[in-house]
């Protein structure tokens, strides 16, 4: 009878945790997913709406084949859309069955099919749609208007729509050929869609596509041939046209989604050393990181930062991806996005390398399949027809995806042409001070992954138009920064995700960290000066220069992998004296065979577009199942933008 109770007992009790546990098992098992499930399902389920039923998209982790499809039928789900040219599906499921699917292991992410609106899916999650409208003085909001942004690329099809302003006029105001060519369109395919990441309009779509800055000019300066591939010294045409002309054409941001491997040291480097000199002139340059971050096996590699990414003056940006929401909550780095430091080197007079190990990128930013302006018949459609968003059939109108660092670096240009529209007196360090300060640390990836965190355009426009706009060559360290005594709370909102400002900047070796950044003016935002000459080392530690930067600024000891809050808050990954020490580096963590780009040289001085040697790195495993569905064009303009 004592065994008969004990089993009734023990069954009853099992039965019972059974049932009351159901919910908490699946929250389990969601939360040890977060970067397969999107939050709004989540949230769904967690608000006791998980017998609801929801259309969700379910992208495979590799091909779709027909065991997924089999566990699809198994969850319960109805109406199956597929479609012809993107491994994935559409169906409508209970929101428990949409957690439950996002723990096979043949899928990569779950999602709900939201609602399309007219802002596009880059403006929205970048926090560039925030500063759209009326904002601070500036009554029409920030458009990068007036801004002139130098593409150095391989040239931009001016017949397409996106390059239109409101009036029909062209805002590709200038173009030059540095190839040999004698051709100033895009038949390469590269440049068009960079260009219109940076700056296309909302015409085509409904704005689905809508570029950073919409209204800023262009100048397409083509150094890259029909191929991708270009020379240092077409690049170096291309700069100092650029700086003979700058003032002409109000040229305040160049855009360089190129690289040639980084070999020689910043300090020797041609193109870096033109970089440099632009940046000391006035203007913000922004270079791709490279798409260097995993080996052939999927395997994460350090040190392919490429030239001129590998420059301390140029704004160097990794590709974040977005997973396809607007909601920042579950954005993370590319897995191909190259990896600092930087491994350009010097060779001392014993033949031994000195490598310049900085730490790199600055900061990331969306680049992962992303849609933009197609050039008509490029080769890199023609070759991969796949890249055809499927949005148009008129030549002017169509879009093409692509992904890589190359796409995130035109978005963060974008960005600066929309702070330089907020306040025109800021200088290339203020612009890259202020990018990084507000940036959103992502967390589990550490600093040489992401820099100081993810592109934030709403938090740093915020800033720039409180920044002074009397600031000159003699305004002394630790003067007030900005025109208000009362500092911005530092945290964004993007969709329904509130985030954390880094609050720090990138500074060579090292990261600095402190209020006083945005509150008191500190010497190294001159123009001449880099934001890494306030740190200095003594013995092997770095310090803060009290002459060049002011008190209540704090210097990090490690490179870190962030929790996710604020630059400085992380569990160390490596210590910052291990960069000054080659031996170590060399026959550790970055040791030869462990790093890439650190003495290949395909063609002496070749210079190639970044995604060329991987086909487009939609491709690449991993990163190119998360993607915003081409959504068809109906062929009117869109003029709500």
């Amino acid at each position: 009878m004592k065994r008969f109770l004990y089993l009734m007992l023990v069954g009853g009790l099992f039965s019972l945790l059974l049932a009351i546990n159901t919910p908490f098992q699946r929250r389990a098992r969601a939360d040890s997913i977060p970067r397969k499930l999107s939050k709004d399902i989540l949230q769904k389920v967690e608000s006791g709406g998980g017998s609801e039923q929801v259309r969700v998209i379910v992208q495979p982790a590799g091909s779709w084949d027909s065991q997924l499809d089999s566990a699809v039928q198994a969850s319960g789900a109805i109406e199956v859309h597929s479609y012809q040219n993107f491994p994935l599906r559409v169906v409508t499921m209970s929101a428990d069955a949409a957690v439950d699917l996002a723990n096979d292991e043949k899928v990569t992410y779950v999602s709900l099919d939201r609602e399309v609106r007219t802002l596009g899916h880059l403006s929205a999650t970048t926090g560039a749609d925030k500063v759209r409208t009326a904002s601070g003085p500036n009554t029409n909001g920030f458009d990068g208007e007036g801004v002139g942004i130098a593409v150095v690329d391989s040239g931009i099809d001016s017949g397409h729509k996106s390059f239109l302003d409101k009036s029909n006029n062209l805002r590709v105001i200038y173009n030059e050929d540095f190839t040999g060519e004698g051709r100033i369109d895009d038949p390469y395919g590269h440049g068009t869609h960079v260009a219109g990441l940076a700056a296309g309009n909302g015409r085509i779509a409904n704005a689905k596509y809508l570029g950073i800055a919409p209204k800023a000019n262009l100048i397409n300066l083509r150094v890259l041939n029909s191929e991708g591939i270009g020379s240092t010294s077409s690049v170096l045409d291309a700069l100092d046209w650029i700086a003979t002309n700058r003032t002409v054409f109000n040229i305040r941001v160049v855009n360089m989604s190129l690289g040639t491997p980084a070999i020689d040291s910043y300090r020797t480097d041609p193109i870096c050393r033109a970089v440099r000199r632009l940046v000391d002139s006035g203007l913000v340059v922004f270079a791709a990181a490279g798409n260097n971050g995993k080996d052939a096996n999927g395997n994460k590699v350090y040190g392919g930062i490429h030239s001129p990414g590998n420059e301390p003056s140029a704004i160097t940006v990794g590709a974040a991806n977005s997973f396809a929401t607007n909601d920042r909550g579950d954005d993370g780095v590319a897995s191909y996005s190259s990896r600092g430091p930087t491994r350009s080197f010097t060779v001392d007079e014993d033949g031994v390398r000195k490598y310049d190990n900085i730490v790199k990128p600055d900061l990331v930013a969306p680049g992962n399949r992303l849609i933009s302006a197609e050039a008509v018949n490029n080769l890199l459609v023609t070759e991969n027809p796949s890249l055809d968003a499927g949005v148009s059939s008129v030549a002017s109108r169509k879009m093409m995806y692509l992904s890589g660092s190359s796409m995130a670096t035109p978005v963060a240009a974008g960005a600066a042409a929309l702070l330089l529209q907020a306040n025109p007196t800021l200088t290339p360090n203020l612009v890259k001070a202020l990018l990084m300060y507000t940036a959103q640390p992502l967390a589990g990836y550490n600093t040489f992954e992401q820099g100081a965190g993810e592109l934030n355009i709403a938090g740093a426009v915020q800033l720039a138009q409180l920044v002074r706009t009397d600031l000159t060559s003699t305004t002394g360290l630790g003067e007030p920064l900005l025109t208000s005594s009362e500092v911005p709370a530092p945290q964004t909102t993007v969709g329904t995700f509130t985030f954390t400002w880094s609050r720090g900047l990138i500074t060579n070796y090292t990261y600095v960290t402190g209020e006083s950044l945005i509150t008191k003016y500190q010497l190294v935002y001159r123009l001449g000066n880099l934001l890494s000459d306030g740190v200095v080392t003594g013995d092997g530690v770095l310090i803060t220069n009290p002459e060049l930067i002011s008190d209540g600024v704090v210097t990090g000891d490690y490179i870190l992998t962030s929790y996710g809050v604020v630059t400085g808050d992380g569990a160390p990954f490596l210590a910052v004296l291990a960069l000054f020490d080659n031996s170590l580096l060399d026959g550790g963590f970055l040791g030869d065979g462990v790093v890439t780009g650190d003495g290949v040289v395909t063609g002496d001085g070749v210079v190639t577009g970044d995604l060329v040697a991987t086909a487009q790195s939609a491709k690449l495993k991993g990163d190119n199942t998360a993607t915003m569905a081409g959504e068809p064009d109906d062929g009117v303009d869109c003029d709500d933008y």
